[in-house]
């Protein structure tokens, strides 16, 4: 299990600004379950706009539908908790922005809302590049621990993580 289930891990959000600002690339989220987080540490730093693209939260199905692509059929057949949505979000972000470098995050931060397949503190990880096409380059699925807040600070910074590990 990634990150800290009190805190947001700062540190690597400092260094992915580092890592894409020399690199001169755009990153974005498509977020779920964290409703924003991501976005919401990145930005927190000084001069984010230089090298952070922007964010969609997709919390609702109708959102993944309409904001970055997520079509109705796989919500169905997978459910929006699952590899093939959080990787049609990842590559969606991209195709909606001018970013060169996406994470989606999707899952459940609880109380409620899990099941026996899918219980609470499960989230599915995505993250895409573009390069020269769009594609999606791995993905993850994480069970975390702990309340609401920590499942959702948890996956905040294994996205976070993850985008940094793409540029290492």
């Amino acid at each position: 299990m990634e990150g800290s289930s009190a805190d947001i891990d700062q540190s690597a959000a400092r260094a992915l600004a580092g890592s894409l600002l020399r690199r001169k690339l755009r990153a974005i989220s498509v977020e779920s379950c964290t409703g924003g987080m991501v976005a919401a540490t990145l930005t927190s730093l000084p001069g984010s706009s230089d090298w952070f693209e922007g964010a969609f939260v997709t919390y609702r199905l109708s959102a993944k539908t309409r904001m970055v692509g997520v079509p109705t059929a796989l919500l169905t057949a997978h459910g929006a908790v699952s590899e093939p949505v959080a990787r049609a979000m990842a590559e969606g972000a991209l195709q909606a922005s001018d970013a060169d470098l996406s994470v989606a995050i999707t899952g459940v931060a609880g109380p409620s809302g899990g099941d026996i397949i899918t219980p609470v503190g499960t989230v599915w990880f995505a993250w895409a590049v573009r390069e020269p096409e769009i594609a999606c380059v791995q993905t993850v699925e994480s069970q975390f621990d702990g309340d609401r807040n920590a499942v959702r600070v948890q996956a905040t910074n294994t996205a976070i993580n993850g985008l940094l590990r793409l540029l290492e």
